[in-house]
């Protein structure tokens, strides 16, 4: 199973998932914070299990 995290820019501070998600859920997440005020540069990470 490949693992992913979130990260994202959010009022100028660089901000990364605590928890690593499947393909599926990394995508919705993604989608649910470009929808949020303050958020930009949203990006799917690929990470190691347990990173």
């Amino acid at each position: 199973m490949e693992n992913f995290k979130v990260a994202w820019m959010q009022d100028g501070e660089p901000k990364r998932s605590t928890v690593a998600y499947d393909r599926p859920s990394a995508e919705d997440r993604k989608a649910r914070l470009e929808r949020e005020a303050g958020v930009s540069d949203v990006k799917i990470v690929k990470v190691k299990p347990g990173e």
